[in-house]
C-alpha cells in the first residue's frame, strides 16, 4: 500500500525567498524535528540531481536517508525521490509553490510514501500519522521561512 499526504500554508514572503529557502535543503532542521542532521552533495546550489543525506528519526527509530532532486524549476515548483533503502520511503515528493499577491507565497507539500518488506505493513501507520501531522508540519515550514 502506497499513499500521499499533503499540505498548505500561506506565508508572509515572496515567492522567490520561499523558494530559495527550501531549495536550499539544509534547511529542513528548522521546521522537521525528525531531522537530526543533513547535509548535501555535492556542495554549491541545489540543481537536479543534488543529494540530501539525513538522519532522521521516527517512532524511535534512526534511518539513514538520501533523497535526490527530479525537477526543480524556480520559482515554482521543486520534486524529489528517495534512494535509499528504509522500510518506508517517500517516492516522490515535493513543493508547489505560487505568489498569491502582496509578498505572500502559497506552499504546498506532499510526499507519497511507500512500503518495502515489511514496511508494507507499516506504511499505513506511517501515512496516518504522516497527514496527522501534515497542517503542523505546514504551519511549522511557515515560522521557519518567515523567521529566516
Amino acid at each position: 500500500m502506497a499513499g500521499q499526504f499533503e499540505a498548505t500554508t500561506e506565508i508572509d514572503r515572496p515567492v522567490e525567498e520561499v523558494f530559495a529557502f527550501l531549495a536550499a535543503g539544509t534547511n529542513d532542521p528548522t521546521f522537521s524535528p525528525r531531522v537530526q542532521a543533513i547535509e548535501k552533495v555535492p556542495d554549491g546550489p541545489t540543481a537536479v540531481g543534488t543529494v540530501f543525506r539525513s538522519t532522521v528519526k521516527d517512532a524511535g527509530m534512526t534511518t539513514k536517508r538520501e533523497i535526490r532532486i527530479t525537477e526543480l524549476e524556480a520559482p515554482g515548483k521543486i520534486r524529489w525521490a528517495e534512494t535509499s533503502k528504509n522500510s518506508v520511503t517517500s517516492a516522490e515528493g515535493g513543493y508547489d509553490l505560487e505568489s498569491v499577491g502582496g509578498g505572500r507565497t502559497r506552499v504546498r507539500i506532499f510526499n507519497v510514501l511507500e512500503g518495502h518488506g515489511i514496511g508494507k505493513l507499516l506504511v499505513g501507520i506511517a501515512l496516518a500519522a504522516a497527514r496527522k501531522d501534515a497542517p503542523a508540519f505546514a504551519e511549522r515550514i511557515k515560522k521557519a521561512v518567515e523567521a529566516s
